[in-house]
């Protein structure tokens, strides 16, 4: 180590922003240690909600995180960047040069001194190099993504204000995982809030939405009676659901399946699988899988490399049964506590501990229309939950990422304050 150890955190999703928050409070008082976190944004949002920013539920510019001001509060530094390269000899990373909205460079590419590294840098989409996806979808797999997308939609629904458009607008979701059929219960959401705020001729029928599914049911990961609840909530919006349907391409207008169908469609977005990015891929010679995930040993430290850990999507960790931990939120806030023990056992010449995944279940929200799912590891057995309780469950999962963030009182009062302001501000951003 040097003489002041230098922690560095690229990724400031659920993880690494805990992660980053917990080694801060833990060493802001020790100069001898600093910690840095390295993001591509400059404000974080709670990934499981991308979906909520997509439809308006959800303000950025309310609800975000600013990095620098947590950064502030929490005893650790923030640099806003892009991973780009990594020197393992010299404990280098590099990072992409800043661009502004004009093209024009007004940072140039910067390298940065790590004595121990934590990528965490999440996934994306997986286009699984489907002809026209790049081209022609929308995706989720950032917060400024989703709200790209809100303000697409609230632009569509104003032109056809506007001319009198009679024909619905098309949207096809490609993907029945979560954030496929979350989305697509939030667009129907859209349209029911809409006619209060000047929209007197949308509604549901305003919108066709199909979801299309490569498998034989949506929720594929779910058990089958919760698949099956879904179903009914969708298809009772309006929803055409369309599994055991591969694509093949999508175009400027259209979706076309393997089959040889064509959808047509005014929006396309892509939920269909993640990979992590491709500047991960076997980067300065760390070893990776076939979707660029970095393979760790037991106590989330890359196999070749003692002093780089990595965690949520981006790890590939190999459970005792031998399947992988899956990416979910509740895996990287596990994964942040076991790096963030062995960080400190690290420091302290101490034995690293074993990571080991408790699956807590998984809860899927059809906007204001119902939340459905099953509760894990209660007493060793599984528990279906739908409706208030379910829903109650759901914001609580968010409420334990706020807690982790900032303390159970300033959580409390960000809870007060939301209640506040579900009375005072409209319940979609209309911007």
């Amino acid at each position: 180590m040097t003489e002041k150890t230098r922690i560095v955190i690229v990724g400031g999703g659920a993880g690494g922003l805990e992660l980053a928050t917990r080694l801060g409070r833990k060493f802001r008082q020790q100069p001898s240690i600093s910690v840095l976190l390295v993001d591509k944004q400059p404000f974080h949002v709670w990934k499981p909600l991308f979906h909520e920013v997509a439809s308006g539920s959800l303000d950025i510019d309310m609800d975000g995180v600013d990095y620098r001001a947590h950064a502030a509060n929490h005893g650790f530094e923030f640099q806003l960047g892009a991973l780009a390269g990594l020197d393992r000899v010299n404990r280098k990373i590099q990072l992409c040069p800043l661009i502004d909205d004009n093209g024009d460079v007004f940072v140039p590419q910067r390298t940065i001194n790590y004595d121990i590294l934590v990528l965490a840098i999440g996934s994306v989409c997986n286009d699984f190099s489907v002809p026209g996806v790049r081209e022609h979808c929308f995706t989720l797999d950032s917060a400024a993504d989703a709200n790209h997308f809100h303000e697409m939609l609230l632009n569509h629904f104003l032109r056809m204000k506007a001319f009198g458009r009679e024909e619905p607008l098309s949207v096809v979701i490609v993907g029945g995982g979560a954030t496929g059929v979350e989305l697509a219960a939030e667009l129907y959401k859209i349209t029911d809030y809409l006619p209060v705020y000047g929209f007197p001729t949308i509604d549901r029928g305003s919108l066709t939405v199909h979801v299309i599914e490569a498998s034989d049911r949506i929720l594929k990961s779910l058990p089958t009676h919760i698949s099956d609840k879904a179903t009914r909530i969708l298809t009772g919006l309006g929803a055409k659901l369309m599994t055991n349907a591969v694509v093949a391409s999508i175009s400027s207008n259209a979706v076309i399946l393997k089959d040889g169908k064509k959808i047509s469609a005014d929006v396309v977005v892509w939920c269909a699988g993640v990979k992590c990015q491709d500047v991960l891929r076997n980067i300065d010679g760390l070893t990776t899988n076939r979707v660029n995930q970095i393979v760790v040993d037991q106590g989330l430290r890359s196999v070749d490399d003692k002093f780089i850990y990595a965690l949520g999507d981006c790890a590939a960790f190999t459970q005792k049964d031998g399947s992988q931990v899956p990416p979910r939120a509740q895996s990287a806030h596990q994964m942040a506590a076991c790096v963030y023990r062995n960080i400190h056992n690290q420091l302290n010449g101490s034995p690293s501990i074993r990571f080991q995944y408790s699956d807590r279940g998984s809860l899927v929200s059809f906007a204001d229309y119902s939340t459905v799912g099953v509760l894990a590891g209660l007493v060793g057995k599984t528990f279906f939950v739908e409706g208030g309780i379910a829903k109650y469950l759901y914001i609580s999962l968010y409420r334990l990422h706020q807690i982790a963030l900032h303390g159970v009182l300033k959580t409390a009062l960000l809870a007060l304050v939301g209640r506040i302001n579900r009375r005072l501000r409209p319940p979609l951003k209309l911007h």
